[in-house]
């Protein structure tokens, strides 16, 4: 099946995000415009350019909302993920490799580790799909979970680059651990948006629980 036109699919996205509103940390006016939001949000990742360049398509649906932000970033991480697991999926089926006994096995293990990934982003994802309002504890007990789980993932991501150290130099091993090294940049960036989404959401609520002590 062909893939959809990139600004098809931006539509479909800002479509997605638009019926499945998420909390966010109040209305404030905002003066950068949505592109200008998104990269100063990823100068706080350990890989902005690529952060940029993933997520600036969809400013549109993003706005100036860290929320959407993170939401949208674990989604374009699993995009990724799922591909490489496949990828990987597909090289363990094939016979040239099992004469290797290190690349086959580097193969599988990577397998494994991407596809738990996959399932950890995933659940990730889920879970900020059903954000309650920030300040409550049953947001903290939410937002944990994602960054738990996104830190396991990258975790395992970290372990299928990890199993090729010993399996000798050659075009499998520069394939498979470059494409690896590209899943982890994008989970690891979701991983920096979605903390930065609940520092902020915990410093609002402590603000504005200040705010209502002061008025009692």
């Amino acid at each position: 099946m062909k893939s959809l036109p990139s600004i098809s699919m931006h539509f479909l996205i800002f479509l997605f995000f638009f019926l499945h509103p998420i909390p966010t940390l109040g209305s404030t006016v905002y003066d950068t415009s949505p592109t200008d939001y998104i990269r100063t949000s990823c100068s706080a990742t350990l890989y902005p350019d690529i952060c940029y360049t993933s997520l600036s398509g969809y400013a549109n649906p993003v706005q100036q909302d860290p929320a959407r932000l993170a939401r949208i970033a674990i989604g374009v991480s699993l995009s990724k993920a799922r591909r490489m697991a496949s990828y990987v999926s597909n090289l363990t089926r094939e016979t040239a490799y099992g004469a290797d006994p290190q690349a086959s096995a580097a193969l599988h293990d990577c397998f494994s580790n991407m596809d738990d990934a996959v399932d950890e982003i995933h659940g990730s994802l889920r879970q900020m799909r059903r954000l309650v309002a920030p300040g409550s504890e049953s947001f903290r007990f939410q937002m944990g979970n994602v960054q738990t789980w996104m830190s396991a993932a990258l975790t395992d991501e970290e372990t299928c680059t990890d199993g090729f150290e010993d399996v000798r130099e050659g075009p499998l091993k520069t394939e498979v651990y470059e494409r690896a090294v590209e899943v982890k940049k994008l989970t690891s960036n979701a991983l920096a948006l979605v903390n930065s989404y609940a520092e902020k959401a915990v410093s609002l609520s402590f603000v504005n629980g200040a705010k209502f002590t002061e008025l009692t």
